[in-house]
């Protein structure tokens, strides 16, 4: 019964169904009546009083009332339990593992609708971090990741197929996914041995043949989405092929994003080869509509940056009306931002993106439990970041499993709440689309 009454939970449209089929029952029931002539109906009515008054006497009115409750209660059940029924006898044919489940699906569903529009914008391990958390809270995100990595699987596939690299677009997809354990395996398996295969991924090459298949990378990201019930979107930040060097302090040139963090010399900035590449326009659309954007968590140079330095991605920034949330990095990274403290990374985004693209700066504020080789936590400098125009956000971000990483759940539940109380205008957003 109680599993039952989880049709009624706010935000499954079924109540409003449900009073359409009781309006229908009861059309039907007035116009059967008109059909077979009322009056009988009064002469069955008639008899049934007159046993309730010799049954009961003067308390048939009492009487009368509590029947037509209980009929009214049992009527309601039997359009409920009926409804249900024809529903599972449809949903068991399409999902017949998860049948039982299917209003805890449906209002889960319906949940994650309703739940804020946000983009995201990195590459590498920590944008997939933060999308497996995201996912629980809305199914309104746009991940639009980094097409500058020129290393392993993605590095090889780039040079030989002549695509973007899969590889980073690979791991949002699997971060995002809703789908079954062995799938996510699979994806994510890599070929081993001394064979041609030797060091890619499934995923990559899934995506590859999709690519083919298609013959668009944007196209083949929706196809393979559906495969994986992906709750979101992956966009690629340009469909150009790109290089990214970077410039360092000592006027030397290293070319190549896997190159950047061998180097272990300081960074100045970071460009792209060819200069100008065009913004996938989904991914501007992405930005234009999202009520909070997110930049990060991952490495600084070599995730984040790329996308900043695409046409149209800054400029956007600077115009939209939705909170922009940093999500600075627990840790330093080796080759990219020793002793970098939360306003440097901060400051490196503005320099390379202009003023305007963040408004918050969100860090970790929880004590870092074991060590990281040649790594240190990020040092938080408030007055700094607060000098630059941009508030700052502590909270505890740090996974207790992995050391200087961070958590998933943590790490959505810092953002919502960011988004739900920086961002006044979305409550009233939220309220009227509801």
């Amino acid at each position: 019964m109680i599993h039952l009454l989880k049709w009624l939970y706010p935000g499954m449209k079924f109540k409003r169904r449900l009073l359409l089929f009781a309006i229908g029952v009861l059309m039907v029931s007035i116009g059967t009546a008109l059909v077979f002539n009322y009056k009988y109906l009064d002469l069955v009515e008639e008899e049934i009083f007159r046993l309730v008054y010799s049954t009961f006497g003067s308390y048939n009115y009492m009487f009368s009332t509590v029947v037509g409750i209980v009929v009214v209660a049992v009527g309601i059940f039997l359009m409920l339990w009926s409804t249900r029924m024809i529903i599972r006898s449809v949903i068991a044919v399409l999902l017949p593992d998860n049948s039982e489940a299917l209003v805890d699906l449906i209002y889960e569903k319906r949940k994650l609708e309703r739940g804020p529009v946000v983009a995201v914008i990195g590459g590498g391990h920590g944008l997939s971090v933060l999308l497996r958390g995201i996912k629980s809270s809305t199914s309104n995100v746009s991940a639009i990741v980094t097409v500058a990595d020129d290393g392993g699987s993605s590095g090889r596939l780039r040079e030989e197929l002549g695509i973007i690299p899969p590889g980073d677009l690979r791991n949002c997809l699997v971060a995002l996914a809703d789908t079954e354990p062995l799938m996510e395996k699979l994806f994510q398996y890599r070929f081993e041995g001394n064979t041609a295969l030797a060091g890619h991924s499934f995923g990559n090459l899934f995506i590859a043949a999709m690519n083919e298949v298609t013959g668009d990378m944007e196209t083949a990201l929706q196809e393979s989405s559906k495969v994986l019930a992906v709750k979101g979107r992956v966009l690629p930040a340009s469909k150009e092929h790109v290089r990214l060097d970077a410039v360092m302090q000592d006027g030397t040139i290293v070319e190549g994003e896997s190159q950047i963090p061998e180097a272990r010399k300081k960074i100045r900035r970071v460009k792209l080869f060819p200069k100008k590449v065009p913004a996938v326009p989904s991914a501007i659309e992405a930005i234009e509509s999202a009520d909070a954007i997110i930049l990060g968590p991952g490495s600084l140079y070599t995730s984040i940056m790329p996308n900043l330095l695409v046409e149209g991605i800054p400029q956007a920034l600077k115009k939209t009306r939705a909170i922009k949330i940093y999500i600075c990095n627990v840790m330093t990274q080796p080759g990219e931002t020793d002793n970098y403290t939360a306003s440097a990374h901060a400051k490196a985004i503005l320099d390379h993106a202009g003023a305007g693209v963040i408004d918050y700066v969100l860090v970790n504020s929880a004590p870092i439990v074991g060590e990281v080789e040649n790594s240190k936590p990020v040092e938080i400098d408030e007055d700094k970041i607060n000098a630059m125009g941009m508030g700052l956000v502590k909270a505890d971000l740090v996974s207790e499993k992995e050391p200087g990483r961070h958590d998933p759940e943590k790490l959505c539940a810092a953002v919502m709440k960011m988004i739900y109380n920086l961002r006044p205008k979305f409550s009233d957003y939220d309220v009227l689309r509801n």
